[in-house]
């Protein structure tokens, strides 16, 4: 499946549009909110892994309905050193399927299910880890990435 295309505030106020990122693997992964504990652990687990998916050629972009402003004082605080896109309103995770009903604290309402995208260098979705578990999630992904390079 081809992976909808997209434009998007990055966390520097600079306009991103998933096309301008093909020729590279992309791993495209959606979370509810800047700062919140889990959130947090799974920016700070591709944090760490980072250079490990340059190696790959492999671009991280995170993607939440926070603000810019938000985003930008979320990576300043962490040292995240990729790109974190505004999706006010959910538009974005809408077209990827992830805008769902959610439950917390028992109440309901509409949100971004944690959901990791992995796209290949023509933009195609290679795999998808949907209901995302944060620990060991950042491993879990980079392994599936190589596997499927070597797939070719």
């Amino acid at each position: 499946m081809q992976a909808p295309d997209f434009t998007a505030f990055d966390d520097r106020g600079e306009l991103v549009q998933l096309a301008q990122l093909r020729g590279q693997w992309v791993v495209l992964y959606f979370y509810p909110k800047d700062n919140s504990p889990g959130c947090t652990r799974q920016a700070c687990a591709f944090r760490d892994g980072f250079q490990k998916f340059v190696q790959c050629n492999a671009s991280i972009i995170g993607i939440s309905p926070d603000s810019v402003r938000s985003h930008q004082r979320f990576r300043e605080r962490y040292g995240l050193p990729f790109r974190l896109l505004s999706d006010p309103g959910g538009r974005i995770a809408q077209q990827y399927g992830v805008w769902q009903e959610r439950q917390r604290y028992g109440r309901r309402s509409l949100g971004v299910v944690r959901t990791t995208f992995i796209l290949d260098p023509e933009g195609y979705v290679r795999a998808v880890f949907p209901r995302v578990r944060v620990e060991g999630h950042a491993e879990e992904v980079l392994s599936r990435l190589i596997e499927l390079q070597r797939q070719g």
